[in-house]
């Protein structure tokens, strides 16, 4: 393929610059133990390398995977992990993974949101040392009792979490070559362990053992435990992780054994093809900050690392060394390359999400003059065809919401007529059918009367929200002397039951503690699927956690369930019903206060639209607001994992309590890999 007009916007090419390298002795491509198709060997009759176990060792945090390159890429080693806003990049960037000049060092300043050490922040979840509250806050009290004792209760959470998910004493070959289902109960174990504590270190700074990093604090301390997979550094696929899966920390990808180093952006390792030691590239980070060209989907002009001093901030010409050599190396050799992009976090601002775009070749490379006039290399990827869509799908996306892109067999642009504040597509680009049968679209569940509470409850005077910690408040209080959601949305520990800011309560709706009440947060759409009727998706990447929607329609008397009819059963959901365990709660499962029955025939909202799975994606958690002495009841409807755009959203629908349950099954085409083959 040769390269286009646009590939190289400076003209001519001085490939002298870059073919001062000393002469491969052997060109045999390479490539990875799972590649096997056609479009994974460019070369008939070159038989696959293998796994190059012999070449490079299991990484270990914060270092390389082989000592070459842990003592080429480390002169000055960084003996713990920094911050990325413990230094700023210049102004003239030429290095995916390197940073500029530190103008602020030791811990973040007050107010700042920290950031992890890639990039990616977390607003209102990773800066708990920020003395700062927001305007018309009240001052918060003393906070949870003994919390001398929350180090030893962290450490019970993590043994808790590590035995629900069967991470504990995970054998040598399970931590060097993970699956599917492995990686995900990594990756989840991160994420809730990380959360909590988020939670634990923002409701009182001063904590034994406390840190303003709960993302690096959890990597490093489940990599202790070993709970960690894919360690084994490889050439091509990744076991486990698949095309368009996202994250939203780099340290997720360390974990598992997507891209190791924890700032850099070439990822490589030395391999013994000939008498001596290459290096190849295994997978690049292009994070959108620098001077890469990724608008094609399919093409990635990539720029090399270096040429900039990290201490004073001196720029200079890049070198053919490090990962600028496993790139060329993996030029000539043909050897494939991991590519993960990262866009831009839109809730959160100041944060990146992480694409795994698929495999790619580097196909030229040459030395382009960068911003402040200095040489920088540049390898122009080009995505091996036959995978599934992943950077380009975002890109479409983007042009469906611009405006400036077609999205093909929308019905209605929004479902809700303005009743949400973020429409709701109907789309059919499967069949002829026009939409779902009649119903009247609510936002809210009604209800003829509350629960009676047995104890009166009082609300919050939190005039300006209420504040993690905050002994004078009681939903503070309710809910263990934590708040329960983050800025985000994102639900920080999994209980039996949330208690959100009533009516009674003087707090104002953009509450921290009014998440299921401020409507939906991601773009949703309601498809035609090609067998299970209508579904449900989102235009927008969720993160583990996160609010998706709740359950709307009218709450019915239990007695009446069997006089609706058949018809309503669908649109039915009842919360006494027997659920699958939430084996990642920290606390358990537990009945649910109240029995409540909501039919969404008549009159529901997007929840209704949510299909069936037996290994679902979304899961349910029942919400109180008190009022008085009375209480409302509402299941509230959150992602279990990252889900990337446009992937069904999908709960397990549970199983009746009644005898004749048997007689109610219904087929099941999840397709899942635990699939039961049936759901009530």
């Amino acid at each position: 393929m040769e390269r286009g007009a646009n590939s190289n916007p400076t003209g001519h090419i001085d490939k002298s610059r870059v073919l001062d390298v000393k002469p491969l002795r052997s060109l045999k491509p390479i490539f990875s133990p799972q590649m096997g198709s056609p479009q994974s060997a460019p070369f008939s009759g070159v038989p696959p390398t293998g796994p190059f176990a012999p070449g490079g060792a299991p990484f270990h945090h914060f270092a390389f995977g082989n000592n070459s390159q842990r003592a080429s890429d480390f002169a000055n080693a960084i003996p713990s992990p920094v911050p990325l806003n413990s230094f700023r990049t210049p102004d003239t960037q030429y290095a995916n993974g390197d940073t500029g000049p530190s103008k602020t060092r030791g811990r973040p300043r007050r107010g700042r949101t920290a950031q992890d050490d890639y990039g990616n922040s977390d607003q209102g979840e990773e800066d708990p040392s920020s003395g700062r509250r927001p305007r018309g806050t009240q001052k918060r009290g003393k906070g949870p009792a003994n919390f001398s004792s929350l180090q030893v209760s962290i450490d019970d959470t993590l043994d808790q979490f590590l035995r629900a998910f069967k991470l504990t004493g995970l054998e040598s070959h399970q931590q060097a070559d993970g699956n599917k289902e492995l990686v995900k109960r990594v990756l989840l174990t991160y994420n809730l362990f990380r959360r909590r504590l988020f939670q634990i270190c923002e409701a009182k700074e001063d904590i034994p053992g406390g840190t303003s990093r709960p993302d690096l604090k959890a990597a490093t301390t489940l990599m202790t435990k070993g709970a960690r997979t894919n360690s084994t550094k490889r050439v091509g696929t990744v076991p486990g992780v698949e095309v368009g899966d996202i994250f939203f920390f780099r340290m997720e990808m360390c974990m598992v054994g997507m891209h190791a180093p924890t700032m850099a952006g070439i990822d490589y390792m030395t391999v013994k093809l000939s008498a001596d030691d290459e290096p190849v590239a295994v997978s690049v980070v292009s994070s959108g900050g620098y001077e890469d060209d990724g608008e094609d989907g399919d093409v990635l002009i990539y720029s090399g690392q270096g040429g900039v001093q990290r201490k004073d901030g001196q720029i200079f010409d890049q070198k053919l060394e490090r990962g600028n050599l496993a790139l060329e190396k993996s030029l000539h050799r043909a050897n494939v390359v991991r590519v993960i992009r990262g866009v831009k976090d839109v809730p959160n601002g100041t944060g990146k999400i992480y694409i795994y775009d698929g495999l790619y070749k580097v196909h030229e490379s040459w030395v382009d003059k960068g911003k402040g006039g200095y040489n920088v290399f540049k390898y122009k990827f080009v995505r091996v065809p036959g995978q599934p869509q992943a950077f380009t799908l975002w890109k479409s996306i983007d042009q469906w919401k611009s405006g400036t892109g077609t999205r093909i067999g929308v019905i209605l642009p929004d479902l809700t007529s303005g009743i949400e504040t973020i429409p709701v597509s109907l789309v059919n680009d499967v069949d002829d059918e026009k939409g779902p049968a009649y119903f009247t679209y609510s936002s809210t569940l009604r209800y003829d009367k509350p629960f009676d509470l047995p104890v009166p409850s009082s609300g919050c005077a939190c005039h300006g929200g209420c504040q993690a910690g905050d002994a004078n408040c009681p939903c503070v209080q309710r809910n263990g002397g934590f708040l329960p959601y983050n800025l985000l949305g994102v639900v920080l520990n999994y209980k039996a039951l949330i208690h959100e800011c009533g009516p009674s309560c003087l707090c104002p709706p953009n509450c921290r503690n009014r998440v299921s009440q401020a409507g939906l947060k991601v773009r949703l759409e309601v498809f035609r699927t090609k067998d299970k009727g209508w579904g449900l998706r989102s235009w927008d990447p969720i993160r583990s956690g996160m609010f998706i929607c709740q359950y709307a329609g009218d709450v019915i008397d239990a007695s009446r369930t069997m006089e609706l009819g058949s018809e309503h059963e669908e649109y039915i959901f009842d919360t006494t019903r027997a659920y699958p365990p939430l084996d990642y709660t920290s606390d358990g499962s537990a009945e649910v206060p109240f029995s409540l029955i909501i039919s969404a025939k008549n009159s529901g909202n997007v929840a209704r639209f949510m299909n069936h799975s037996c290994s679902p994606n979304i899961f349910w958690q029942p919400v109180l607001r008190d009022d008085g002495d009375k209480t409302y009841l509402h299941v509230g409807f959150y992602s279990i994992g990252h889900i990337p755009p446009m992937q069904e959203l999908t709960f397990d629908y549970g199983i009746p309590k009644s005898d004749n349950a048997a007689l109610r099954r219904k087929r099941c085409l999840c397709g899942s890999l635990n699939c039961k083959g049936y759901f009530y």
